[in-house]
């Protein structure tokens, strides 16, 4: 997904002198992917992370069992201790974190196109839910891998 959205990124994180990571679920990947398919990415992205499983969640990232247990893994409050977790670990000033239904499926309660993402900085962290909507697997991981881009984006305007 080079193009202008991940060019921008790349030249005002570099600007700055900042660094970007991320914490997927959903998304398997496609944020780094986007970030790293531009030459000269290193100089702002060192690592991020899939964290699919509720295991790799805690492993990799420090979420809680209990926030897990109580929330469930597509909830702002798992992508709040995702978003701190990824910026903690890869000494990051911006990370975002994405979790959420692609589909197909989806249940009554968390249904199939809603992701929530959290945006950790200097400033704390801020997590918010998308309702994409059943518009199938490509479709949602897309919509929500420009979503987490689009965040990136104004975490570093604001900084």
């Amino acid at each position: 997904m080079s193009g202008p959205l991940p060019d921008t990124i790349l030249e005002r994180a570099k600007a700055q002198g900042l660094t970007v990571t991320c914490a997927e679920s959903c998304t398997g990947g496609m944020v780094a992917a986007a970030l790293t398919d531009l030459a000269g990415s290193s100089a702002i992205f060192e690592q991020g992370f899939v964290t699919y499983s509720n295991r790799a969640k805690q492993e990799m990232l420090g979420v809680c069992a209990a926030t897990l247990e109580a929330f469930g893994a597509v909830s702002e409050q798992v992508c709040a201790e995702m978003a701190a977790g990824a910026r903690a670990a890869a000494q990051a000033d911006v990370a975002v974190s994405i979790s959420g239904i692609a589909g197909p499926g989806g249940s009554e309660f968390k249904p199939e196109g809603r992701v929530c993402f959290g945006l950790a900085d200097a400033r704390g962290v801020q997590c918010e839910t998308v309702e994409f909507g059943a518009l199938g697997r490509a479709a949602v991981r897309a919509a929500a891998t420009e979503h987490a881009l689009q965040l990136i984006l104004a975490a570093l305007r604001r900084a």
